[in-house]
């Protein structure tokens, strides 16, 4: 399957990964309709200062909504999910938003697409959904573990996406990408917190705990990986990994942006960033055979290149973060 030509529907279109997707898709060639969350200032996140905003269909929605959800997709092909709760630390205030938003929201585009008759859905997993690594790299296979009520919503949704595939023969492949990071990233992800803190003028940058690994990939590359499994045939019905095959620590990956901005920092650790002690997740290192296997796909940009992309992009927006401020 192409994507050219398709109507696509992409959920979580304002959001970052969902903004840069919508534009890669439009680039490919797609129509592309962005489900954005409904507000009263009618603004459509990041889609509201797009290149492309004039070849894009919006509809304002909410994912916990099942008319909205099912009205979106009339007349769509191919829908990419990603609309979520993602922020952890807030999944340990609000559980239920959690459930609501990621189990009960999946479900309202799983039906919808069922009853519609779509082609293709492409559900949205995350790399928390394996919690602390037993073994790496983490392949397909690896145990699933909820270390975090974020995490357990998010297996509950890959799995209710799985029993639409298995027992409706919906024709479901699911996306799972290791940590993306790049332009638009919200505040409360670590690498705006560390590069719009020192861009604020502190010496002194406040993080959590500096031990734990991430696989790291720029945004770009993870929205190519989006579409790539897309148009697998081979993938319906599976799980794919989207991650470098590459590793760093949080406390490295500060000294090496510092590095990059040609500053001298020093780190301090406060509490109230710490996840719970079994709640944190320490090593994440994505085994990516498969989606080489079935796909062409390889990163485009080396974790030096993409944080330079990154730290260039936010100079001209930091009006848009607030440094000061710790953002769960």
């Amino acid at each position: 399957m192409k994507i050219e030509g398709k109507k696509v529907l992409v959920t979580g279109a304002g959001g970052f990964i969902g903004s840069h997707l919508v534009e890669r898709l439009i680039e490919r060639g797609a129509e592309v309709r962005a489900f954005v969350r409904y507000n009263s200032k009618n603004n459509w996140g990041w889609l509201e200062t797009s290149p492309y905003k004039d070849e894009i269909e919006i509809y304002t929605g909410d994912i916990r909504d099942y008319d909205s959800v099912k009205d979106s997709m009339k007349g769509i092909e191919i829908v990419f999910h990603l609309a979520a709760l993602i922020g952890i630390p807030y999944s340990y205030i609000s559980p239920l938003a959690y459930i609501k938003t990621n189990v009960e929201g999946t479900y309202n585009v799983l039906q919808s697409a069922r009853e519609l008759g779509v082609e293709r859905v492409i559900h949205t997993s995350t790399s928390e959904v394996y919690g602390t690594a037993k073994y790496v790299p983490i392949d397909e296979s690896h145990p699933l573990q909820p270390q975090s009520p974020y995490s357990a919503t998010k297996i509950s949704a890959d799995n209710i996406a799985l029993s639409f595939y298995n027992a409706f023969n919906l024709p479901v492949t699911i996306v799972r990408p290791f940590n993306t990071y790049g332009p638009r990233q919200s505040a409360r992800a670590v690498i705006p917190t560390i590069i719009t803190q020192i861009m604020s003028g502190k010496k002194q940058i406040k993080l959590g705990n500096l031990r734990p690994t991430r696989d790291m990939n720029y945004v770009i590359d993870t929205v190519n990986g989006f579409i790539k499994i897309a148009e697998c045939d081979e993938l319906l019905g599976e799980i794919t990994n989207i991650g470098s095959g590459k590793e760093i620590s949080i406390g490295d990956l500060a000294r090496l942006i510092s590095q990059l901005m040609g500053v001298k920092i020093e780190i301090e650790q406060e509490e109230q960033r710490f996840r719970p002690e079994k709640s944190e997740v320490e090593r994440l290192l994505c085994d990516n055979t498969k989606m080489k296997k079935f796909t062409d796909w390889e990163p485009q940009y080396t974790l030096e290149e993409g944080l330079i992309q990154t730290i260039n992009w936010m100079k001209t927006h930091l009006n848009m973060y607030k440094p000061e401020v710790y953002n769960v």
